[in-house]
């Protein structure tokens, strides 16, 4: 199976409404590895690699947000697959 990896900024309402935790939960069901921070200009930065389909739900995932944030605008950048995670995590 194909495998991406991309580097994710999210734009719009996405801090102190659980995006992370939610997204965290997205990747954990979808198989997808990497991990999610928030930024200090209040935006949140996503990394996800794992199986191109799998990582294309979690970006279309992206778009929606979680339920209390409201999402104005998703920059997606392709970045070389290296398969180096094991999991995902929220970084602090």
């Amino acid at each position: 199976m194909e495998k991406r990896a991309v580097r994710v900024i999210i734009e719009g309402i996405v801090q102190g409404v659980f995006f992370r935790a939610y997204t965290q939960r997205a990747a954990v069901e979808y198989g997808v590895k990497g991990w999610v921070r928030n930024l200090p200009d209040g935006r949140v930065e996503a990394f996800f690699e794992g199986d191109k389909e799998n990582v294309d739900k979690m970006i279309a995932w992206c778009y929606k947000g979680s339920p209390s944030s409201r999402v104005d605008n998703v920059i997606v950048e392709d970045v070389p697959y290296e398969g180096k995670y094991s999991d995902f995590k929220i970084v602090y």
